[in-house]
């Protein structure tokens, strides 16, 4: 069971130790408090409707100790274990590997004590320097100090083949050539008479830098390198220049399949303690409300190439001087970072375009159905009216020899069969009706979408214009009709 409380529970710990006739537990997240009990840290009870928690003579112990009681029994019963458990460690290199083997591979030791963990190790030292260990196989060892022990042997070709490859670097030149590249060289120009800091941020066609005066030869051979690299592996690196709420933005960018990935070289800074100046203690005596700064930023010559404060829609990227290295070593993994981003982009767009194209042809071909069913439905409508007339007609000939019969037929019922003919559909030869408009108003009843959402399909006389073949045609053409 794990004993450590996090923060929360230590906090409810030491209110019921704070309160020494109980701790009314009304309002306390039961969550924190169960795990209190489950540790046997605190007790509950029921009085008056009220659930009042108290603490137990462990959670005074860990309060006291930081420890749970039983977690110092169990080390100390480890403890007292350990030379016989020591005794059972392996004795050399062989033994141990025969172990590992018999443990297919990995061989796990459950939080040893300091003597076990020490034999452990001083096998796994022998195994690897009295060329114990097979050919072709690394022997690991993980739990120096703490924690489970664990020795694996594994195969190092299968080792070497899920290794990410090497990045490559990218040469840095320890001095400015004579003829830097052109962005270098409009940057150099632009860099003006400032002594302290240069800032290039807002300027067309030139490096983005801000920094210290000092750091700029050094900036400028990064960017040189960096530019070259990236133009060498085909990339462009260019100025873009755009409008953002009213405001002319440059960016340098590296454009990677089509992607823009922007940049700019600054200094890092380090975070002091601010020690406010005479002026600015005389306007807050003056202007309470006014914040005096907890802080400074001070440049701590640490170069770092990142994305632009300003920029909307990229993925943020960086690399910079480290503890263990310095900038010019990390310009191979920048352009490893952005050709994966440029990757990944690129799968995304090629699988939106092909989703949108699924859409397309799913719209069209839906688009097709209903121009068919509003043929059906005219045809249909049609055929209804020409069999209505007809026994109309039929009736109105039946009427007009009736009353010949009984001798009433007269000047109306001449027309009447003058009438029955002009509307009886036989009396002219039958012809396939013209189809209706396949306009965008027209298809609405039908289609039951937007018909505006992409290029309309029919000619003015109706006609299909999208060839069978097209990438956006339907997938089923010709749709049945009901």
């Amino acid at each position: 069971m794990k004993y450590s409380l996090n923060d929360k529970q230590l906090e409810l710990l030491k209110q019921v130790a704070a309160a020494p006739k109980g701790f009314e537990a009304q309002g306390v997240h039961s969550g924190v408090l169960w795990a209190l009990q489950q540790r046997t840290l605190v007790k509950t009870s029921w009085a008056t409707g009220r659930q009042t928690a108290v603490i137990t003579a462990d959670g005074r112990f860990y309060l006291k100790h930081g420890k749970h009681p039983k977690e110092v029994e169990e080390e100390e019963q480890r403890l007292k274990n350990d030379p016989a458990q020591a005794a059972l460690a392996p004795a050399d290199g062989p033994e141990l590997l025969a172990r590992i083997r018999e443990a297919h591979g990995t061989l796990t030791v459950p939080h040893p004590g300091p003597q076990t963990r020490a034999r452990w190790r001083a096998a796994y030292y022998h195994a690897l320097h009295h060329g114990h260990v097979p050919d072709g196989c690394k022997l690991r060892f993980n739990g120096r100090d703490k924690g489970d022990v664990v020795l694996r042997l594994l195969d190092e070709a299968a080792l070497k083949a899920a290794e990410a490859p090497s990045i490559p670097t990218v040469d840095v030149p320890e001095h400015l050539p004579s003829k830097p590249h052109a962005l270098v060289n409009r940057t150099l120009k632009k860099l003006g008479r400032a002594k302290t800091t240069v800032d290039t941020r807002d300027l067309p066609d030139v490096v983005p830098l801000h920094l210290s005066r000092h750091l700029t030869d050094r900036a400028l051979r990064i960017a040189h390198a960096l530019i070259t690299e990236a133009e060498r592996r085909g990339y462009e690196v260019t100025t873009d220049t755009s409008l953002h709420r009213g405001e002319t933005s440059h960016r340098l960018v590296i454009r990677i399949k089509g992607h823009d990935y922007p940049w700019e070289i600054t200094e890092r800074t380090t975070k002091v303690p601010h020690e406010p100046t005479p002026q600015e203690l005389r306007n807050h005596e003056k202007h309470p409300w006014q914040k005096i700064p907890k802080y400074d930023y001070i440049p701590d010559g640490r170069l770092v190439i990142t994305t632009p404060n300003r920029t909307y829609g990229s993925p943020p990227y960086s690399h910079s001087d480290g503890a263990r290295w310095k900038l010019e070593e990390r310009i191979g993994h920048l352009l490893h970072d952005l050709e994966e981003l440029a990757t990944r982009a690129e799968e995304r767009r090629i699988a939106q375009e092909q989703q949108e194209a699924a859409r397309k042809r799913n719209w069209y071909a839906a688009l097709r159905q209903a121009r068919a069913t509003q043929i059906t439905h005219h045809r249909k409508t049609v055929i209804a009216d020409q069999v209505e007339r007809w026994r109309m007609a039929e009736d109105i000939r039946a009427f007009c020899s009736a009353a010949r019969q009984s001798g009433r037929a007269g000047e109306w019922t001449e027309w009447a069969e003058e009438y029955a003919s002009s509307i009886d559909p036989l009396s002219t030869p039958l012809a396939m009706p013209p189809d209706p408009p396949a306009s965008q108003h027209n298809l609405r009843e039908h289609f039951g979408g937007d018909t505006w959402a992409h290029p309309w399909p029919f000619s003015q006389d109706g006609q299909w214009t999208i060839a069978d073949d097209h990438p956006e045609a339907p997938d089923n053409p010709e749709p049945d009709r009901e």
